[in-house]
């Protein structure tokens, strides 16, 4: 924060560098397309950009972008389930593996992972993907979303077995 209260805009180029790709997989896992995906991460540097001068560090930066994030791409969400949107990126796995003698494709492999994050409710998916695709530490996590660490661990606990269960289904 030094460096934005010195030189704003170097500051900021500089929070974009360092952020941007987290920021941009966070939204990603919401969005599923790479076009909305950049539209929110613009609305969500925008606002970072408009904001930065009143950022009282109460919390980490991330904490602060995460917020930003995770606001916008619902609201980007709210307004996009009234559009249809046809649009798909290319696929996620590129290879297949084999379980128990059966062989999945990368989109049947991709497809059983969304269906399998799709059926959480929306808390223990939002944990879920923080701790186990970012790695972010729980106590991280509750500083984020405001929820204390041992209801996060349940909720990670929770959407873990049910992951697991709809995983043995196929």
């Amino acid at each position: 924060m030094d460096v934005y209260r010195s030189n704003p805009d170097e500051g900021f180029k500089q929070i974009v560098v360092t952020y941007q790709e987290r920021i941009y997989w966070q939204i990603r896992r919401y969005t599923k397309n790479h076009d909305d995906t950049e539209d929110v991460m613009q609305n969500v540097f925008i606002k970072v950009w408009a904001g930065l001068k009143n950022f009282r560090e109460d919390s980490s930066l991330y904490t602060w972008l995460f917020r930003i994030a995770y606001n916008e791409t619902h609201t980007f969400l709210k307004s996009a389930s009234k559009r249809v949107n046809f649009e798909q990126d290319p696929p996620l796995f590129e290879k297949g593996i084999v379980v128990e003698g059966k062989e999945y494709s990368g989109d049947e492999i991709e497809k059983i992972l969304k269906d399998a994050l799709d059926t959480l409710p929306e808390k223990q998916r939002l944990v879920f993907e923080l701790r186990y695709f970012e790695e972010i530490k729980f106590t991280e996590i509750s500083d984020m979303t405001g929820t204390s660490v041992g209801a996060l661990k349940a909720s990670y606990h929770l959407a873990a077995k049910k992951i697991e269960e709809i995983i043995k289904q196929y």
